[in-house]
């Protein structure tokens, strides 16, 4: 990397490079515990090894924290760069302008502004050059402080616990939001972290990582963050191929309709049936069904070792070959009509996970019970706070990601563990960690017409409560 490195300006003093990267060192160990929830919480977002760029770096302290296998920081103060490149070696610090971007075609999967958004003096320029370093799974996390923290973090300079700084920009989360739209990028996510930036036994954690995270209260959270992708960064022109996976089990009387209702979708279309300890002659019926359309569709089957239909997705998603993957219960509840809806929204990059909603159109009699439409409203609150991005139906059956993103979500599994047997909340949870954009499409929600639920309304209600909690804290409580 020291190739990429700016040769110094021997016209600088280098004590004076130590005494300017001194006394920023020297408030981030005075401000320790801050820096220190600051950067677990960007550690949740950016996993170790990944290539960063931060704008702003200062000395490179944070961005050194966050270990990546390729940091790049710049900043317009050259004596702090001076000093982190001789602190930090591994890390390629250079002075410059995020202005005028110009990193000999580098491109990373995070960029970092932390802290620094208030100096720029143009934030929508800095934005636009932002481009120029986004492959499309770049994700830009943003921190900055809530102004209703202004007069007592004022306060806080004027009697020396808190680093002196000059006056800055007065952005709230609406006008980033704006200049991020202005200038081609999508938001992903946007919420507020941490009430009590000093350290105090007990207050400090609750406050944090509990109180901060609650409705009403996250409004005075001093840290805001945001996570945006660029929408300009290049994709494939091809079509993708498709996956389409479907779970099956005692639904003998819907295999063959669903071969012949399957619409063709992208480059080619693959049909994956995953069979799961049926007592009615299901297998059978997908063998045979296999056998006579296989010359016109690309049709496979497998039979499931494990049980639930998560291990069923999973069975399936290993042996798909296509560019998306999607999910098309056995039961037909969903239309398979309705599946191009799913790869148009993924193909034109309008989201990267896509979930079925039933519960926008009237849907047919006796299609979902009473008992089934309240809980999955109490899911749908539930889970748009917790995840903080919009997501109305956390049950439905049909779900869509690329390969390349599941191939992801399946390396970071064990963050969350092997814990969900339906495979709903596995790809929710995951598709979350990566932030990936969620996007809903609505369908009409059918009545079965073969077969009875493999759902337990109070069984498996009472275990998805208990997953909903166990996110809480791997996924807010953070």
């Amino acid at each position: 990397m020291s190739e990429f490195r700016h040769v110094e300006d021997l016209s600088v003093n280098s004590t004076q490079s130590d005494l300017q990267g001194s006394k920023r060192e020297h408030w981030i160990k005075r401000n320790s515990y801050y820096y220190r929830i600051l950067v677990n919480f960007l550690r949740y977002n950016i996993p170790a090894n990944q290539s960063i760029l931060e704008i702003g770096c200062g000395t490179g302290y944070v961005l050194n924290q966050l270990q990546p296998s390729l940091g790049v920081g710049i900043d317009t103060t050259a004596e702090l760069i001076r000093y982190g490149q001789q602190k930090y070696p591994k890390l390629d610090l250079r002075t410059a302008d995020a202005k005028e971007l110009d990193l000999n075609g580098l491109v990373f999967d995070f960029i970092l502004i932390s802290d620094t958004i208030g100096y720029f003096d143009d934030v929508q320029q800095v934005f636009k050059q932002l481009h120029s370093v986004c492959h499309a799974d770049t994700r830009i996390i943003i921190t900055y402080r809530n102004q209703l923290w202004t007069p007592l973090l004022s306060a806080a300079e004027a009697i020396g616990l808190k680093m002196p700084e000059h006056r800055q920009n007065w952005l709230d989360r609406g006008d980033i939001e704006n200049l991020l739209d202005v200038t081609g990028f999508d938001v992903v996510r946007e919420g507020r972290k941490f009430l009590m930036p000093r350290y105090i036994p007990l207050l400090s954690g609750l406050l944090n990582k509990y109180i901060a995270n609650l409705p009403l209260f996250n409004r005075l959270g001093l840290c805001t963050f945001i996570v945006a992708r660029s929408m300009q960064a290049n994709k494939s022109v091809d079509l993708p191929s498709v996956s389409v996976i479907v779970p099956a089990r005692n639904e003998k009387g819907n295999i063959e309709t669903i071969v012949q209702r399957l619409p063709a979708m992208g480059s080619h279309t693959e049909l994956i049936f995953v069979e799961g300890n049926s007592t009615d002659d299901t297998w059978s019926e997908i063998q045979r069904v296999t056998a006579e359309y296989t010359p016109e569709y690309d049709i496979k089957c497998v039979q499931q070792e494990g049980k639930g239909k998560g291990d069923a997705v999973r069975k399936g998603f290993g042996m798909a070959t296509g560019d998306i993957l999607m999910i098309l219960d056995a039961d037909m509840t969903v239309p398979p009509e309705d599946l191009p809806k799913f790869y148009e929204a993924i193909a034109n990059g309008k989201g990267e996970y896509i979930n079925g909603t039933r519960l926008v159109y009237p849907m047919e009699k006796e299609a979902m019970r009473t008992l089934n439409l309240i809980g999955n409203k109490f899911f749908s609150i539930a889970f748009s706070w917790l995840l903080n991005q919009r997501i109305k139906d956390t049950l439905c059956g049909t779900k869509v990601l690329t390969r390349a993103n599941y191939q992801r979500l399946s390396a970071n599994r064990a963050y969350f563990g092997d814990f969900d047997p339906f495979g709903d909340f596995d790809l929710i949870f995951g598709s979350a960690k990566l932030n990936l954009k969620f996007v809903e499409i609505p369908i009409r929600y059918r009545a079965r017409t073969y077969g009875e639920t493999n759902i337990s309304r109070f069984k498996h209600g009472w275990l998805l409560l208990k997953m909903t909690f166990f996110a809480l804290n791997k996924i807010k409580f953070i």
